[in-house]
């Protein structure tokens, strides 16, 4: 009797080529750049066919994408939530921190920057990029932002989109400009400046959170 054969597990063969062809995005663009990098590079590296991609991906913009929210940890429609222990500084603070720990990441710091770009010029990947990464996690950040309306903690009357860009976009336009260092003492002050701002006018500064460990300047000197 012939012993049985099991069949070809193509759901896990697919994944696996899948998971090549983005590792091999990443390397290619750290390796040679976004401008150099290419579907025929990525397939060769992957060790998979270029009509692979094709059929999974139009450009290699999207191939990009894709292979971005897989380093980061990122599924589409999961976007979690923020952190809310009742200290609205200090979550904001650590939240920062981590987004800056994660730009100063060459693995992820160039592909972002060339996604960044090729979002502007791509109006298919734009869209792409808007509906599954940046709109989820915008409304992340308006829950979190709501959530210390809701206890007084920001004033009744802000405008939930204008305080997510007062608070985030300091840190993205420096990152993406490379205006300067991303420390932790430039986020920590980005954090509390945005907050001077945003707090209801009869609570306290105290009550946002804790004080920090001293004043510093925007570039992240010791103020003074």
């Amino acid at each position: 009797m012939t012993p049985s054969r099991r069949a070809p597990d193509n759901a896990r063969r697919n994944e696996s080529t899948r998971q090549a062809i983005l590792n091999a995005a990443l390397e290619l663009v750290s390796e040679v750049g976004y401008a150099k990098l290419s579907v025929e590079g990525i397939a060769a590296r992957a060790g998979a066919g270029k009509q692979t991609i094709y059929r999974w991906w139009p450009s290699k913009g999207a191939v990009l994408f894709d292979a971005l929210l897989a380093l980061s940890g990122g599924q589409e429609g999961e976007t979690g939530e923020l952190p809310d222990t009742g200290d609205l500084e200090a979550d904001l603070r650590a939240v920062l921190r981590a987004t800056a720990d994660e730009l100063n990441d060459p693995r992820y710091s160039e592909p972002m920057r060339a996604l960044t770009v090729e979002v502007l010029v791509d109006p298919d990947l734009a869209a792409d990029y808007q509906q599954r990464l940046e709109e989820p996690v915008r409304e992340m950040k308006r829950r979190r932002l709501r959530s210390a309306q809701d206890v007084g903690q920001l004033s009744p009357g802000v405008d939930l989109d204008v305080a997510v860009d007062m608070i985030w976009g300091p840190v993205r336009s420096r990152w993406l400009h490379r205006d300067g260092p991303l420390t932790e003492e430039y986020v920590d002050v980005v954090v509390r400046t945005a907050l001077q701002g945003l707090r209801a006018p009869d609570i306290p500064e105290e009550a946002l959170g804790d004080q920090g460990a001293g004043r510093v300047d925007s570039r992240g000197g010791d103020g003074g």
